[in-house]
């Protein structure tokens, strides 16, 4: 927080030498501080948001590119914010959807050095993966919620469902661990949806990357499943 008065104070006394507004002096001031720090090493393997998402499908969900969201973050000083603080603005300011809204911030935080790829900001790891599936995103929800069916691609697991708001989002304790799982779904048109899992509060780098691969093999037998059974 004082770091944040003390840096609105520098850009007021800006305005007062150069009658700028404050908007303009902000972004004049930022443009001419230091770069962000080098980004940790990633773990072998490890992706950014921006390997994961396209410039032309963040502009289809969001309205900007990663250089306008870019842009934009920096103006607004998220640099200095919480992960929750920007998201929020995202989702308040801008309509962002609330998992595009996590995604731009996650791709803003590794650009800018405050987290590697697969590990939280602050501290700790986490891994994921994204799938689009041709089926309704109902459809999809059922294959999260339902336990019948959730064990036909997600086998030899134990989760405990902590919430699930159809058809929207799916939240799990992991097995006997300490970790979770956070699901988000969208619809792509009525027959096709598009799903995103996020596994959190993971312990270290090996596990992060371990869990990558596995939701990468997991989700695609569960696109496999639901894809066969929509044919017949």
């Amino acid at each position: 927080m004082t770091r944040q008065k003390s840096f609105k104070s520098r850009v007021r006394t800006r305005m007062d030498k150069t009658g700028e507004s404050y908007t303009t002096a902000r972004r004049q001031m930022l443009a001419k501080a230091e770069p962000a720090p080098t980004p940790p090493v990633a773990p072998a393997g490890g992706r950014t948001q921006q390997d994961r998402i396209s410039d032309a499908l963040l502009r289809e969900r969001t309205g900007q590119d990663w250089a306008g969201w870019f842009d934009r973050l920096d103006a607004w000083g998220a640099v200095e914010r919480t992960h929750t603080e920007t998201a929020r603005w995202l989702v308040d300011t801008h309509g962002v959807p609330g998992w595009w809204a996590q995604t731009v911030t996650v791709g803003y935080e590794q650009a800018r050095g405050l987290r590697a790829p697969g590990q939280r900001r602050g501290g700790g790891f986490e891994a994921g993966g994204s799938r689009t599936v041709a089926v309704p995103v109902e459809t999809l929800f059922h294959a999260f919620a339902d336990e019948a069916t959730r064990r036909r691609w997600l086998p030899d697991v134990e989760v405990r469902v902590r919430t699930a708001t159809a058809p929207k989002t799916f939240r799990a304790d992991w097995a006997d661990g300490p970790s979770r799982i956070v699901v988000g779904l969208t619809a792509v048109g009525a027959s096709k949806a598009r799903v995103a899992v996020l596994h959190e509060k993971l312990p270290d780098a090996a596990e992060a990357e371990r869990l990558r691969a596995y939701w990468r093999d997991r989700l695609g037998a569960l696109k496999a499943l639901l894809e066969r059974e929509a044919a017949r």
